[in-house]
């Protein structure tokens, strides 16, 4: 089997050296504050009596698309633990809103693939970013790190770029309730498998992808200043709502392609089906796309592979041949160049282009996503080294040999039907202290840290 220890070493040496050459990446759209409560047992199964233990478990086996009621937040929430999987579904009912801040929050963190993103970029790796946020309170502005993280600002009718605490003002703050659980994490009959989390989204900006006109008036002269381009935050949109922000994407999407800026796509969980299908008309107009095994059985959905859509979802690991024939399809259904997938022990990738730094930017990714698990937060580039230590995925094992099988997969590398397959085990940090963001960590690790290696 391949060496993945000397790998490891070797990516991140690479990735320290090279990812502060990247001199720009523009973040867009979505940035809110996350209020985050570690769920208790006694409490979160008092609540569900209270709401009605038969309507709750009803919402546990299938999603709403939307929440509109308690017993469909606490069945949702449910969903999650019974899955060890992720979910964020936007709260439409004001008495629900209401009940989640009564019940409360342990921390409030910067939230949003854009917050995240950008700290992580900006703040850590001193990667200038210009990033939209929708809301500029001072409790959102105050979130984000020191470093070259900037956002649009127009004075006497010139674009300055400000870093966000000094456009801080009185706007209201976008907050998302994320409820967190442990790997065993037991409510009712259920047990965890794996530590995930839940997100209610509350906020009516990102909802609708509300765009400020500083950063939509004078989106030319900004794209002129970076390297690079990631679009996230569709995830909310709905079929009443989707129709003027997917034509702004698209507008955005065509001066990217002018400038030849690769622009990458973070997906995430998108209940309505209308709007699935819209990411995907456009999916061809991105050079990336990043999603897991619940991201990608929705997107088999909404092309008609409802037998691979299943697949993706029956097996633990998730089998990687049912998501290399997964990318596979979307991959040539859309003409997207590279298709990065995470999931819980593994990471593919799948690119029309070849090269082991597709693998080297995984390894390096992997290693950013140990050490936020194990630290909470990363401080510097070179602290990721740490992560070395964590021990990889033994379960990833069978998956590897799976691959080698299938593909002749040797160091992690395949060719298969034209395309370059990329593999990685990933390191598995036994107890996170949080899994907010890791996700985000992973994807804009890998793809900045990828293009950074070809400079």
């Amino acid at each position: 089997m391949t060496e993945w220890e000397g790998l490891y070493k070797g990516a991140i040496e690479r990735a320290i050296k090279s990812v502060p050459k990247v001199k720009g990446v523009l973040l867009g759209y979505n940035t809110n504050i996350d209020a985050i409560k570690y769920l208790e047992r006694k409490d979160l199964e008092e609540r569900i009596e209270k709401a009605g233990r038969d309507e709750v478990l009803k919402y546990s086996e299938e999603l709403p698309e939307k929440i509109t009621s308690v017993p469909q937040l606490l069945g949702s929430i449910l969903w999650s633990i019974r899955r060890g999987k992720a979910a964020e579904l936007f709260v439409e009912s004001c008495p629900v809103r209401f009940y989640m801040k009564r019940w409360g929050w342990n921390e409030l963190r910067m939230g949003g693939q854009v917050g995240i993103m950008a700290n992580l970029l900006g703040g850590v790796y001193g990667v200038p970013v210009i990033a939209h946020v929708p809301q500029l309170s001072r409790l959102q502005a105050s979130l984000f790190l020191d470093g070259p993280i900037y956002v649009p600002k127009v004075e006497n009718g010139k674009l300055k770029l400000v870093h966000p605490k000094e456009f801080q003002g009185d706007e209201e703050s976008c907050i998302h309730f994320i409820y967190e659980f442990p790997r065993g994490f037991k409510v009712l009959e259920f047990e965890a498998p794996r530590e995930n989390r839940f997100i209610g989204a509350a906020d009516d900006y990102n909802t609708t992808v509300f765009i400020r006109d500083e950063f939509r008036e004078n989106f030319d002269e900004i794209v002129k200043k970076v390297q690079l381009a990631i679009i996230s935050g569709l995830q909310a949109l709905t079929e009443e709502t989707y129709k003027e922000p997917m034509e702004i994407l698209r507008q955005h999407l065509e001066v990217l392609n002018d400038y030849n800026i690769p622009v990458h796509l973070e997906f995430a969980f998108t209940p309505d089906e209308k709007v699935r299908k819209e990411i995907l008309s456009v999916l061809g107009k991105f050079y990336s796309v990043g999603l897991n095994e619940v991201e990608l059985s929705s997107i088999m959905e909404v092309m008609g592979e409802k037998e691979l859509a299943e697949k993706l979802l029956a097996h633990d690991p998730v089998d990687p041949i049912a998501v290399t024939q997964a990318m596979l399809k979307l991959a040539k259904e859309t003409g997207v160049k590279r298709i990065h997938f995470h999931t819980y022990g593994y990471y593919l990738a799948l690119t029309e282009y070849r090269g082991e730094h597709v693998r080297d930017a995984l390894l390096f990714a992997a290693l950013a996503a140990a050490a936020k698990a194990m630290k909470g937060n990363i401080t510097s580039l070179e602290e990721i080294r740490d992560a070395l230590s964590v021990p990889i995925n033994e379960k990833a094992r069978m998956v590897e040999e799976a691959l080698a099988k299938e593909y002749s997969m040797n160091n992690g590398i395949a060719e298969v039907e034209g395309y370059q397959l990329a593999f990685i085990p990933t390191k598995i940090v036994e107890k996170p202290k949080s899994t907010v963001g890791i996700g985000d960590t992973i994807s804009g690790s890998a793809f900045v840290g990828e293009f950074s290696f070809v400079l």
